[in-house]
């Protein structure tokens, strides 16, 4: 008899781990729409969640994506136009594909997502994004910012082909592996850049680092990213033929 209720005891514990807490009315109600749920009552079964590949769950109104950490096969979520004001896919270790442009989003953990291959993330008040482990990124669109750091650094620029960062007024240095190749596939001629954009492989600190390799100056471009000629008291960059870029400022 003492066996007996000690498994009666244990057994809802046991259901309950089968359980993925979703607090969020309107993302759960997304859930039962797309078939993974039929109760509104802040759980999904977690069998039922654990082999989706693909999640669209845009234009919601959707403040909160916990639970999205148990959608461990998830390549493909879209989840643009909400409330997000978050988003954690650290659990999401296969995610190629991410869609979470227009929500409310201040911070974005890429870290784990070694599988990324598309990222659309623009219209959100980043200030930072480090893309430097996403080394299969092919297409990255971040407009309409506040990104002031922009790490894309990640061992193989060339693959990404297709870059949109425009109108993220308070971002300069972006950090790339390949600058020749980010000068001419990413120009602000072609509507993947600003003005005031401009490409290095070291972007941290604010010194002027003095270079002794034979190179040649090709332009001088203001902070407007307007040709120029050399001028005292003024914030200019120098783009050399080694695809290098210096930021210079003459006092005397």
């Amino acid at each position: 008899m003492k066996k007996l209720f000690l498994l009666l005891f244990s057994f809802p514990f046991f259901g309950l781990a089968q359980n993925t807490y979703v607090p969020d009315d309107n993302f759960e109600q997304a859930l039962i729409n797309l078939g993974y749920d039929n109760v509104l009552d802040d759980y999904v079964l977690m069998s039922s969640i654990d082999t989706v590949i693909s999640l669209l769950v845009f234009n919601q109104n959707i403040s909160d994506l916990t639970g999205i950490e148990d959608f461990v096969n998830l390549k493909i979520l879209r989840c643009s136009g909400n409330q997000l004001t978050n988003l954690d896919v650290s659990n999401n270790s296969s995610l190629s594909r991410l869609f979470c442009g227009g929500n409310q989003i201040t911070n974005l953990n890429l870290q784990n997502n070694l599988s990324l291959m598309i990222l659309r993330c623009g219209n959100n008040p980043l200030t930072s994004l480090d893309l430097s482990n996403n080394s299969f990124l092919i297409q990255m669109f971040c407009r309409n910012s506040l990104l002031t750091n922009l790490n894309i650094k990640n061992g193989n620029t060339i693959s990404l082909d297709s870059l949109m960062i425009t109108n993220n007024p308070n971002l300069y240095c972006i950090e790339v592996n390949n600058i020749n190749y980010a000068n001419n596939n990413w120009t602000f001629a072609n509507g993947s850049i600003d003005n005031q954009h401009y490409f290095n492989t070291n972007c941290s600190g604010t010194a002027i680092k003095e270079y002794t390799t034979n190179k040649e100056l090709i332009k001088i471009i203001d902070i407007l990213g307007q040709k120029t000629h050399f001028k005292k008291k003024e914030v200019l960059f120098y783009i050399y033929n080694d695809g290098t870029v210096e930021k210079k400022i003459f006092i005397e």
